[in-house]
């Protein structure tokens, strides 16, 4: 026997609508992103910097993880089917790892690049770059504005945004270059702002590249718990064992869980089965730091969970 909770109407309306929200800002964002990889690029090969290129090929990164972060907010809301049980929710968790490893690319190329400017310093037309530094900046600051409203919706958007901002100061740093190039002909600068730009990507990217992959390897969702909830579980009248207890993250704020429960016979030979259904569902929506809506459990008796052949703790 088991329990499962529905997500209906109204809720898929909202998120619906939410989506198309999130959608509208990606796009906005993701051409004014491809204008500042244009200007960025025409910036890097007229003046010779390493720091625009890297912040160049870091928009067109950008750029390309917005189009992607596009195509997931427009999938991810599709209805279910037979064959897509969970639809396309977890789309925006690819996109994401997606972005993430991109980041995480062109951070390690900033990185190694970079130790070989500083070796071998190339002139950089300082007052171009200050120039085409302010312009990405420019371009930036609108993509941050567009997307703040939405930024803690869900990992596709968090990731769009952290992009940006990454961006953003890397295009900062670029200024900078420019300046102490400028003041006081230190051509290094430009490869000590392509080394500050790796190092703001670099641990960024890495922590989103973790929670997607934690999310796709089926963790449990981090403050939940899952010793604590057996325990509760456990106080439930008639409930004598918990066991094969998983948890796990389908997309942003969609936390599943599944059980098997042995109960009492008594249990199911006076009718009292479905109310210990419910009293499991509101132990694990209500009790825990991580409120799990969508949760599915098998109740069984001992004798039924003695012939299962594979059981986990």
């Amino acid at each position: 026997m088991g329990f499962g909770h529905d997500h209906h109407h109204g809720g898929e309306q909202h998120a619906a609508a939410a989506a198309s929200g999130h959608r509208r800002r990606l796009v906005i964002a993701c051409c004014i992103t491809f204008g500042i990889v244009a200007a960025q690029g025409l910036g890097a090969w007229v003046t010779g910097s390493l720091a625009l290129l890297t912040d160049a090929v870091h928009s067109l990164t950008d750029s390309i993880g917005l189009v992607m972060a596009v195509v997931a907010a427009s999938l991810m809301f599709r209805a279910a089917s037979p064959r897509r049980t969970w639809g396309f929710r977890r789309v925006e968790i690819l996109a994401a790892l997606l972005q993430s490893a991109l980041l995480l690319g062109i951070g390690v190329y900033a990185l190694v690049e970079g130790i070989q400017r500083l070796r071998e310093p190339h002139d950089v037309l300082h007052v171009e770059l200050l120039i085409f530094g302010a312009v990405g900046l420019a371009g930036n600051i609108a993509s941050l504005v567009v997307l703040s409203s939405g930024r803690r919706a869900n990992f596709n958007m968090r990731a769009a945004f952290l992009e940006v901002l990454a961006d953003a100061l890397g295009s900062l740093g670029v200024m900078v270059a420019a300046v102490v190039i400028w003041s006081t002909g230190w051509q290094q600068a430009d490869a000590v702002a392509a080394l500050l730009i790796a190092a703001v990507i670099i641990p960024r990217a890495a922590l989103l590249l973790r929670e997607t992959v934690r999310i796709l390897l089926e963790f449990a969702p981090r403050g939940l718990d899952l010793e604590q909830v057996r325990r509760h579980m456990l106080e439930v009248e008639h409930v004598e064992e918990v066991h094969d207890l998983h948890a796990s993250t389908i997309a942003t704020g969609l936390p599943v869980i599944s059980a098997h429960v042995v109960v009492h016979e008594d249990c199911f030979r006076h009718g009292c089965a479905p109310q210990k259904l419910a009293e499991l569902r509101a132990c694990v929506a209500e009790h825990f730091d991580v409120a799990v809506e969508h949760s599915t459990f098998q109740l069984e008796t001992r004798d039924l969970a003695a012939e299962e052949t594979h059981t986990h703790a």
